[in-house]
């Protein structure tokens, strides 16, 4: 449960080849007195204590070492040693390893176990958290990616300016984490909401991963995401192949279908393949990432970074449901992310429309669409989009890409469901399928009105 071992055995664990970067000079907290920049009496000898009970300079080691096959930088936190508090000294050393990983173009790997901001240092210790985000913001613009992995306990101001914002979150299972620590806040705040458990439920962090589990994570991600094999203008993801389940009807065997009606039951059909049976068979591994940022998760909207052809792409996969806020919120986080770090996007269209009820709108459903909208108008990185069952409205073309969308023959996507459209228009259900045929919603109806590039025949 990412308990609170000291940062050379945990680097040990991960990597045997570590090597530590040289600490930069910081002279003005020692400067001013033995006991820091306020003075503060014994703090001198705390330090000394805590450097013999944990062999350690500071409470943050910082240094280079081998994941996998590949090279990152490694941030560790060191608890034992008060807290793995940030003063002015383990601050500096935590920029210069964001300045190090872009010089070296190597991916940052943190480590976190922290109770946040030195007291003894006050303000000093403070500012930290300034300078480390601007850390974490250059390397960002550098398309350097930061992975972080959250260990027992992690609060405070390293849980606000380093780990939070990081492009993937990792958390130890029944580790504490809250940005106010269990010290500080009222005794009666306890529960999940403070724990990795609830951080991933409200959709803050990407995957659980018990200890023994982490080398092989951190080893796929770093290959994944490494800034020596990421392309500033990639090509775009391949078309994925149709294919149709072992128990499809006959009805699906590739042929287009004859009516509006008959598009929408062969896209609604339980038995065709779905987005993660897509998933699989398009990738070789995949890394599966979770959550808005913002408080929620939506399990239709399956969201992450696989290897196709020996190459990695990101993914957004619309799983057959009405999408929730949360669900558009994420795939436009991941978005976001590919287009940071050069990914091309491969996204599968596959919802009846976005969840209209009242949670829904009280999430901000509309702004959620708009802000998935803006990521795919936004994106530099080529956008590659397979409508593989339902496109229900604007709830699905939020996922689509402009120009380079392309329709199984299992698919439809219409302007509005043909149900809602018999509600509107005050028609009676039994006009349901002739109103499918007015909606010119078939693909070949799709290709013959600009809509999609092309009809993907089942292989």
């Amino acid at each position: 449960m990412g308990e609170a071992i000291g940062a050379r055995e945990l680097i040990g664990t991960l990597c045997g080849d570590f090597e530590e970067f040289e600490a930069p000079h910081v002279g003005s907290a020692r400067a001013a007195s033995a006991d820091g920049p306020l003075g503060w009496p014994g703090y001198d000898g705390q330090r000394r204590r805590a450097a013999a009970r944990t062999g350690a300079e500071e409470s943050v080691l910082c240094g280079h070492g081998t994941l996998g096959a590949d090279r990152a930088v490694l941030i560790a936190f060191d608890f034992g040693f008060l807290g793995g508090s940030v003063g002015e000294e383990a601050g500096a050393r935590v920029v210069a390893a964001f300045e190090q990983a872009r010089e070296r173009r190597l991916p940052v790997v943190s480590l976190v176990a922290s109770g946040g901001s030195r007291m003894q240092e006050g303000i000093r210790a403070l500012v930290q958290l300034q300078a480390i985000a601007r850390a974490c913001l250059l390397t960002r613009q550098a398309r350097i990616p930061h992975i972080t992995v959250l260990r027992n306990p992690t609060t405070g101001g390293m849980w606000a300016a380093l780990a939070a914002g990081a492009d993937i979150v990792l958390a130890a299972p029944e580790v504490a984490v809250a940005f106010g620590g269990s010290r500080v806040r009222s005794a009666t705040e306890t529960g999940e909401a403070f724990t990795a458990e609830g951080k991933f439920a409200d959709g803050q962090v990407d995957r659980l991963v018990a200890d023994e589990e982490l080398p092989a994570a951190l080893a796929e991600l770093v290959g994944l995401l490494h800034p020596q094999r990421l392309a500033c203008s990639p090509d775009p993801a391949e078309v994925p192949e149709s294919f149709r389940s072992s128990d499809s009807p006959s009805s699906a065997a590739g042929s287009a279908p004859e009516t509006g009606w008959d598009a929408v039951e062969r896209a609604r059909a339980a038995n065709r393949p779905h987005a993660a049976d897509y998933l699989d068979r398009y990738f070789t591994s995949r890394f599966e990432l979770s959550g808005d940022r913002a408080g929620g998760t939506d399990s239709g909207m399956l969201c992450g970074i696989g290897e196709h052809d020996g190459r990695p792409v990101a993914y957004a996969a619309q799983a057959g449901t009405a999408n929730t806020p949360a669900g558009f919120r994420t795939a436009a986080r991941l978005i976001r992310l590919a287009d940071q770090l050069g990914l091309p996007v491969l996204t599968l269209v596959d919802t009846p429309g976005a969840a209209n009820d009242a949670a829904a709108e009280r999430a901000g459903a509309g702004a959620a669409i708009g802000q998935l909208f803006t990521a795919v108008a936004e994106a530099r990185v080529p956008i590659t989009t397979l409508v593989i069952g339902e496109g229900g409205s604007g709830g699905a073309l939020a996922l689509a890409a402009p120009d380079s969308t392309w329709i199984t023959a299992d698919a439809y996507f219409a302007v509005i469901a043909p149900e809602s459209s018999a509600s509107i228009l005050k028609e009676p259900p039994e006009n349901v399928p002739a109103l499918a045929d007015r909606l010119k919603l078939r693909p070949q109806d799709l290709l013959e009105l600009g809509f999609v590039q092309g009809v993907v025949p089942p292989s």
